[in-house]
């Protein structure tokens, strides 16, 4: 199959998976943004967002876009390392038309992924996890699902701990450099080359990127001041 076969393909199909997942970003933050303005409303969307039928549609949905663009990272990674052989050891400086998030958007990914491992288990693993095992008949999950749709609750409790804020910012730098880079990146994947064009989407990246991070690193220093013991 063409989108699996070939490079083009594959880069096709990361990008297209990278702007779903851009998007999903931009829910999220605009979501949490909620949280700062009203703790019932946040959690009156949390219950919308819980264990129904379209909400683990979308999870499923997310998920599978979450795994599919790692898998054809690591795909490419692999691939461009292979095609450059031993000339990758010959080069001791990058050009200097090649941005540094571009040169180490794997290295990104991982910090990412290992940042979203802790966001999940904060948070999903104690919301949607627990609802969903609550109702396959997990005795264990009984209590746990009294919180399940406590947004506010689970927030408070992951930014008590001192630790999460650090965590998360890092998290976010790497998660900034990796959506500025693969904004602009996943349209020229898709076809959008001209030179006026590419410069326009740069600038339109960063500034979607900065401003979703902006609002994140926004949110975590502000529930830490909350609810942290400082």
């Amino acid at each position: 199959m063409w989108l699996t076969n070939s490079s083009l393909g594959r880069k096709v199909v990361m990008s297209l998976t990278g702007l779903f997942l851009l998007l999903f970003v931009t829910f999220h933050v605009l979501m949490n943004v909620v949280a700062l303005i009203s703790g019932e409303a946040y959690n009156m969307i949390c219950e919308f967002l819980g264990a129904n039928w379209y909400a683990l549609a979308g999870t499923a949905v997310l998920a599978a876009g979450f795994l599919v663009h790692i898998i054809y990272a690591f795909w490419l990674s692999m691939q461009n390392r292979k095609a450059r052989g031993n000339d990758k050891y010959a080069v001791t400086a990058r050009p200097k038309s090649v941005e540094w998030a571009s040169q180490n958007m794997l290295v990104l990914g991982i910090v990412v992924v290992a940042f979203m491992v802790v966001h999940f288990v904060q948070f999903w693993a104690k919301m949607q996890l627990v609802e969903i095992g609550h109702m396959a008949g997990c005795e264990e999950c009984s209590g746990a699902a009294l919180y399940a749709a406590d947004g506010m609750y689970h927030i408070k409790n992951a930014f008590s701990q001192l630790w999460t804020l650090p965590v998360y910012l890092v998290g976010l730098v790497a998660l900034w450099f990796h959506m500025t880079h693969g904004f602009w990146s996943a349209f020229q994947s898709l076809g959008a080359s001209n030179g006026n064009w590419i410069p326009r989407l740069r600038t339109l990246g960063n500034w979607w990127a900065t401003i979703a991070i902006g609002l994140f690193a926004i949110e975590a220093i502000v529930f830490t001041l909350q609810y942290a013991q400082l």
